[in-house]
């Protein structure tokens, strides 16, 4: 599952979250952190969206950056219409889902996403679990709210050493993220039948 959000120290928890959550439901979180620098940059991103079956596009943080000059985010919406546009050109039937931290406001910044069901999170871990129940509902694994959140607890508890073991500072790299990534996928064998 391919898995779009903003790599920034403001949201890291939310970051925990969504690899929680995505592995509970018995995905494998992709995302752009773990291309190979072998390519273009951008031919690598295609890839990888399209050896998904599924993505969530976090809009959350799509706001300016204050450090100068102050820009807006695009990476995030840019990832989605290219989600969108692959899904059109090869006829796939790639599901995708949108996630945002605040009710109306994708009308305002993306509002060629209108008559499409975005899903809330209140920018809370509860949230992110909460909106990915509703979004993987036809999913055959059913984890609760309650096991997603035991799951991010292990990520949580062994996010430092995770750190210290890649020399790492950031969990946004590519070591980091897969190791994440195998510590959720072994706990939500264990936590979610």
């Amino acid at each position: 599952m391919f898995l779009n959000i903003p790599y920034d120290s403001h949201f890291e928890n939310l970051f925990l979250a969504y690899i929680a959550a995505i592995s509970a439901f018995g995905f494998i979180p992709r995302a752009t952190l773990e291309i190979p620098f072998s390519r273009r940059r951008l031919d690598r991103i295609l890839d990888l969206i399209g050896d998904c079956r599924y993505s969530v596009h976090d809009l959350s943080r799509v706001q300016l950056d204050q450090a100068p000059p102050p820009t807006p985010r695009f990476n995030m919406p840019f990832e989605l219409g290219l989600t969108v546009g692959l899904d059109r050109a090869q006829q796939r039937g790639r599901s995708w889902a949108v996630s945002e931290s605040k009710a109306h406001r994708i009308q305002k910044s993306l509002s060629d996403l209108n008559g499409t069901d975005v899903y809330i999170h209140d920018g809370t871990i509860r949230g992110v679990f909460r909106e990915c129940v509703n979004i993987f509902v036809g999913s055959s694994r059913r984890p609760t709210v309650q096991q997603m959140m035991a799951i991010y607890r292990v990520l949580r508890a062994s996010f430092g050493e995770t750190l210290r073991r890649a020399g790492q500072t950031s969990p946004f790299n590519a070591r980091v993220f897969r190791d994440l990534c195998v510590l959720a996928s072994a706990a939500a064998d264990e936590l979610v039948a």
